[in-house]
């Protein structure tokens, strides 16, 4: 995809790990109008540009609490969608730790711990409410979404090893 403005949006650089509003928690969405469905459309492209499964308002620097998404679950379905004004309401069932990553530490990926089961209620563009229920890969990518709202990032649920080597390529950057 071209960068730029095409017919569904406008493509946003990603903030990158260090940006501050990556790590302030985003306000509630007040205003449901043009704007923030043009908002939700740069989103998109902005995450399809980026090859991402997910994206955050703190991410193309709106510290807004709204993500967009597109990924598989565990029965290889596919999930498309945003939610503005989200709350994980569950995240439960068993802990798997894969490997994750993130657009705002770009080519960096770490087995991660997340639970098997997610489930998001917010509204959508319009104002009309939502839930969003996810497992395996899905469930991570909302719990993944969600924590960046509240601004953190996914190296912050990492421990041991696994965070020490996690500085070390951050630091290395």
């Amino acid at each position: 995809m071209a960068k730029g403005r095409n017919d569904r949006g406008t493509v946003r650089p990603i903030r990158q790990l260090g940006d501050p509003v990556l790590r302030t928690a985003c306000d509630p969405v007040r205003t449901f109008d043009a704007s923030l469905e043009r908002l939700v459309e740069d989103m998109f492209v902005s995450m399809y540009e980026a090859e991402g499964a997910g994206l955050a308002g703190n991410q193309i620097g709106v510290p807004l609490r709204l993500f967009t998404y597109d990924c598989k679950d565990d029965a290889g379905r596919r999930h498309v969608g945003h939610v503005v004004n989200p709350t994980l309401v569950a995240a439960d069932g068993d802990t798997l730790v894969e490997p994750e990553g993130c657009l705002s530490l770009k080519g960096m990926n770490f087995p991660t711990p997340r639970y098997s089961h997610a489930v998001v209620e917010g509204v959508d563009v319009k104002g009309t409410p939502v839930r969003v229920e996810g497992t395996g890969y899905f469930a991570r990518c909302l719990q993944h979404e969600c924590a960046h709202l509240d601004g953190g990032v996914y190296i912050d649920v990492l421990d041991g090893d696994t965070r020490r080597a996690a500085m070390r390529a951050i630091r290395a950057r």
